[in-house]
């Protein structure tokens, strides 16, 4: 059992409960070089104005298509690459999610992503705003992660003091920032992985 009792978990979305698939699919369904669409809309001077709420999603990907003219021949095969990214298939890890529903038992979770102004959106699609007590998206709050003031910001949706959360990510950057700022951390690269830290913080209790 660790010293310091854990009173809520803050756990990443993409990657840790929604996993994506392999980007480059789309990339080779266009004949397109590897890592050419991820490059264009992951890249930071793109990516992070839209999950700090500077530009919106819509705006984001309408930016991409237009970096993406040059080597897609033209704006409506680049209008068709970001379409066919936006389509790209991803699955919901129900083993994490029925983990965070029985810690959900004992403490708070809340998930702590970064977003677009799309994500309410897409939880409420899938379900997943009922499986969590909080959401926290950086998009609603003008910086993201590692950002020391994300932590703070999800753990104050819930009342816990930074000292008595758990954060899961799988980016573990993202990971030992929080933990520099007191909280516990575990880097996610699995639900037994998940599973294991949640026990040993003593979070997966049988229900009284």
């Amino acid at each position: 059992m660790a010293e310091r009792r854990v009173g809520a978990v803050l756990c990443d979305l993409d990657g840790v409960v929604r996993i994506w698939g392999d980007l480059t699919e789309v990339d080779g369904a266009f004949g397109l070089a590897p890592r050419t669409v991820g490059g264009a809309a992951f890249r930071p001077e793109r990516l992070l104005p839209a999950i700090t709420g500077v530009v919106t999603d819509h705006q984001w990907r309408e930016a991409v298509a237009g970096d993406l003219v040059a080597v897609c021949g033209s704006a409506e095969r680049a209008r068709e690459v970001v379409a066919a990214w936006g389509r790209q298939p991803f699955r919901v890890d129900a083993e994490v999610v029925a983990l965070l529903g029985a810690v959900r038992r004992h403490v708070p979770v809340v998930l702590v992503s970064n977003a677009t102004d799309r994500l309410e959106a897409d939880l409420a699609a899938l379900g997943l705003d009922a499986e969590v007590d909080a959401v926290l998206n950086t998009a609603r709050i003008g910086f993201a992660k590692p950002d020391a003031r994300v932590f703070a910001a999800a753990a104050a949706l819930v009342g816990v003091p930074a000292e008595h959360c758990l954060f899961v990510d799988d980016t573990a950057g993202h990971v030992t920032a929080a933990v520099a700022l007191g909280m516990h951390g575990h880097h996610h690269r699995g639900a037994d992985g998940l599973r294991a830290a949640l026990a040993g913080h003593g979070l997966l209790r049988p229900h009284p």
